[in-house]
Order: structure tokens, then C-alpha cells, then sequence
């Protein structure tokens, strides 16, 4: 077996060794046969017949993993008891962390941080609650709540293991629009349940982003959520990934020449994701929209058991076309893909109109591999960062909620998310506009600014914002906010 050259990685392999028996000179044959690169090796414990060892090798990727795992283990004597890599490293202990603002340093700062000082404020704030919002941490934080019933790529796998997505979650709002948030996963999956328990906890907090719900659940749970609370509620695999989508394609006609009002758009998948998205472009101005899903076109004059489905029909394909993927994508300008691996295929981007766009957003393999269709496609994009045109929704949730925030929002408005998107856009200047750069990166910092800038101006205009905002306010995590009171 080949292994690739020039390793990208380290794992850890803890080793439990017979010294009767297994010799560490057998262990580094082992390894180093197998391709892999010594670079650590410690000593964890040792008894009179065994010894515990950690040893840290260079590795190529998981493949290169298990196949060094195999080999240690063939050896006589050897028990591997724990493989650690780079990122189980940076995950132990969890992500995040609560620091304190102010130290405590003596009985006079105590007294003021809590008590007795802390009764004036508590007072104040039971005279008027609003007052939360600028004494109490709710200034700056959201919640991330989840039940990990669809978490991306791996599905129903309950609250505790998409725990580390929503600390992943929580990183990045911190890192790129300084807002706090504390990843919540909750151990029901039962819809009026998830409700009941947001509205209890949502005192403490400016915002809720949902997450990783499945459909169609996430529908009536944010629906209910929305009207019942008076901060934002937000999920973001249905808008989030509509407004990165939108920013997406709003440079791409421009780059071709086409207006997105003039296109004909086929998208596959009409989960919460594609729902969302869906309205998205229908908002923007796209009259000519078809969803398709495992069974087919969603056609009006139809029943479904799914209420999202039955919306879509009434809202959506006025053509009325139905069939398969293959056969609505016909003169097609524009292919957007939120379901699965392998559904789209060249003979179906060969039937699309001339210079077709392709958005095959399934993760983590695409509708179809860029690779396959590049030499058909005029545009490409896919949700994956090893190809060019990401589309990520990491470009949206950090400046909405820093804008909602900041403007001290009741809720997100459509206005606001078109604001967004087309904020998004505007980052790709004229002169850097091509087809392999129709959307910025996630790490530029210009994203944040303008597209909290943008939520705020949407969120006076549409009535929601509840706080002025000065003009001269920052909107880099290297400064607080300047905020009225």
C-alpha cells in the first residue's frame, strides 16, 4: 500500500506494552513500515510486567491512521488503548470557557459584584426588565439550542454528541463578531417540549439560533418561537444558508450576464434548508422556481402530508412541471442542490441552458463532484472549503446577530436577511469577480462589518430595531460596541 508523502498531521497512540514480551524497537518497525514518522515518544506509566506509553506520529490522513493502528496492534504483546489525533486534542475539556470581566480582587470588589451591591441592580432591572438588556450579559448573548436530530453529515445523533458542533458554534461567533454564545442541547426531541424550554430560558438571552433540528419540527418550533418571544429566534440551516446562497448567486448572474428574474432555477431537496432558501429567492425576484425531492417535482393541484411541501406547491413551479431531476432541469439556468451525494449527473448539466451555475451544497460530498462538472459548468460552487465559491454559513450568522444585538432587534425579518445577502456580495468587488471567486471567505473581516451594518439599516426600516445605534460604533471584536442606552 502507497502512502501519500509529506504528512499533514499527528496522532497520539497510547500503547500498553508487555515487557516479557513486545519491545519498543518491534513498535517503531511496525510504524515505520507502515509509512508513519516518529516525532514523540513519553512515558505514561510503568509497573513491574507493563508499561504505558504515549507515542506521537506523523500521519498523512485517517486512512494512513488505521493503517498504522493495524500494525502496532499485530505486534506480540501490544494493546493500542487510545488513538488521539490534533483534533480530539483540541476538543478535550470542551472550547469555550467563562471568564470574568472583572476580577475580584477584595471584600470591596466582591461587595459590588455581588452582594450586597448587586441588589440595587437586580431592583432596577424588576422595575423594568428592559434594563436586562444593557446591565445583564443578555447585551451579548445568544443561545445555540439544539436536540441533534439532524446534525450535517451525521443526522439523529442526540444531544451529547452535537454537543461539540455547538461549541464549534459558540467559537465562532465569539471569534468573528465577538458575540457570546453557549451551545444548549437538550435531550427531547418532542416539538411544544424544545418550545416550552427556550421561552423558559430566553430571559437570559438577546438571541436564539437554532440548530441541527430536523424537518419539518424546525418549521413549527421557530414558527412558535418567533411569535411567543420578544429577541430573535433564527435557525440557521434554513436562513443562514439562504442568505449565504443568495450572496452566491447574486454575483454569479451578474458575472454571466443573466438577471436572476429571467432564470429558470431547479432546486433538489426541499428539507428545512431548501424550504428557506426557496423563499429566499422567490423574495429576491426568482419567478421561475421548481423544488424536486426523492419523489419528483412538487406540483401544484397535488396533496402532501408535509404542510412545507403544500406551501411550496402553491408558491412554486408555475409551469406546473413534473417528473424527475433529469427531466425538469431542462433549459435550467441555474442548479442549487441541499440533498445528497451523486443525484445530479453530467447528462442532466448537459440538458441546462448555456452557462449553467451550479450550487451542489450537500455535505460533505456534493450532488455532483467539481471535478466531473467543470468541464460543463460555467459556475461551481459547493459547501466544502477544498473547493473554490464556499458556501458557508459562517459568512451570515456572526454579522445578523451582531446587528440584532447591537439594534437590540424583537425578531429577523426577510428584509433583514435580503440585506444580508446582498451584503454578502458586495464584499466581491467588480475587479475580483470571476468564476472561482463569487463569494468572499469566511476569514474576511470586511463580512462582519457589512453585514451588520446592512441587518441594522433593514432592522430601522422594518420597525424591529429598539435601539439607536451611533454612527461612529465599532463593528471589530478589537473594540467594544459604542451603543446609546
Amino acid at each position: 500500500m502507497s502512502i501519500p508523502s509529506g504528512a499533514t498531521t499527528s496522532i497520539i497512540l497510547r500503547l500498553e506494552m508487555n515487557k516479557e514480551t513486545a519491545s519498543f524497537g518491534q513498535i517503531a518497525t511496525a510504524i515505520s513500515d507502515a509509512g508513519g514518522d516518529i516525532i514523540a515518544i513519553d512515558v505514561n506509566r510503568s509497573d513491574k510486567t507493563t508499561t504505558i506509553r504515549d507515542i506521537t506520529v506523523n500521519v498523512s490522513d485517517h486512512k494512513h491512521t488505521e493503517l498504522i493502528v493495524q500494525a502496532v496492534g499485530a505486534v506480540t504483546g501490544v494493546k493500542v488503548v487510545h488513538v488521539s489525533d490534533q483534533t480530539f486534542l483540541l476538543h478535550i475539556g470542551g472550547k469555550i470557557e467563562m471568564t470574568p470581566k472583572t476580577p475580584i480582587k477584595n471584600r470591596d470588589d466582591l461587595s459590588r459584584v455581588y452582594t450586597p451591591g448587586v441588589a440595587k441592580i437586580c431592583m432596577a432591572i424588576h422595575e423594568k426588565k428592559s434594563r436586562a438588556h444593557s446591565l445583564t450579559i443578555k447585551r451579548n448573548t445568544i443561545a445555540v439550542v439544539s436536540d441533534g436530530s439532524a446534525v450535517l453529515g451525521l443526522g439523529n445523533i442526540g444531544p451529547e454528541a452535537a454537543m461539540p458542533v455547538m461549541e464549534g458554534k459558540a467559537v465562532l461567533f465569539k471569534q468573528f463578531a465577538g458575540v457570546d454564545a453557549f451551545p444548549i442541547c437538550l435531550d427531547t426531541q418532542d416539538t411544544e417540549e424544545i418550545i416550552q424550554i427556550v421561552k423558559a430560558i430566553a430571559p437570559s438571552f438577546g438571541g436564539i439560533n437554532l440548530e441541527d433540528i430536523s424537518s419539518p419540527r424546525c418549521f413549527e418550533i421557530e414558527r412558535r418561537l418567533i411569535e411567543e418571544l420578544d429577541i430573535p429566534v433564527f435557525h440557521d440551516d434554513q436562513h443562514g444558508t439562504a442568505v449565504v446562497l443568495l450572496a452566491g448567486l447574486l454575483n454569479a448572474v451578474k458575472l454571466i450576464g443573466k438577471r436572476l428574474e429571467d432564470c429558470k432555477v431547479v432546486i433538489c431537496g426541499i428539507g428545512a434548508a431548501g424550504t428557506a432558501c426557496s423563499k429566499m429567492l422567490l423574495a429576491a425576484g426568482v419567478r421561475n422556481l421548481i423544488g424536486v425531492d426523492r419523489a419528483g417535482a412538487i406540483v401544484k393541484g397535488e396533496v402532501y402530508e408535509n404542510e412545507a411541501w403544500q406551501w411550496y406547491a402553491e408558491h412554486t413551479n408555475p409551469e406546473r412541471l413534473s417528473g424527475s431531476l433529469s427531466e425538469v432541469i431542462r433549459g435550467a439556468d441555474v442548479f442549487i442542490g441541499v440533498s445528497g451525494p451523486g443525484v445530479l449527473k453530467v447528462e442532466d448539466i448537459q440538458r441546462m441552458a448555456a452557462d449553467p451555475i451550479i450550487f451542489a451544497m450537500a455535505n460533505p460530498t456534493p450532488e455532483i463532484l467539481p471535478e466531473e462538472a467543470e468541464p460543463y459548468v460555467r459556475i461551481m460552487a459547493t459547501g466544502r472549503s477544498d473547493y473554490p465559491n464556499q458556501i458557508n454559513n459562517v459568512l451570515c450568522f456572526p454579522g445578523i446577530f451582531r446587528g440584532v444585538l447591537d439594534c437590540r432587534a424583537s425578531r429577523v425579518t426577510e428584509e433583514m436577511k435580503l440585506a444580508a445577502a446582498k451584503a454578502i456580495a458586495s464584499v466581491v468587488t467588480d475587479e475580483e469577480l470571476n468564476e472561482y471567486y463569487i463569494i468572499p471567505s469566511v476569514f474576511n473581516q470586511t463580512v462582519v462589518e457589512r453585514v451588520r451594518d446592512a441587518v441594522i439599516q433593514a432592522a430601522y426600516e422594518s420597525g424591529v430595531a429598539r435601539k439607536t445605534v451611533r454612527p461612529d460604533s465599532s463593528t471589530t471584536t478589537a473594540k467594544p460596541y459604542q451603543l446609546t442606552p
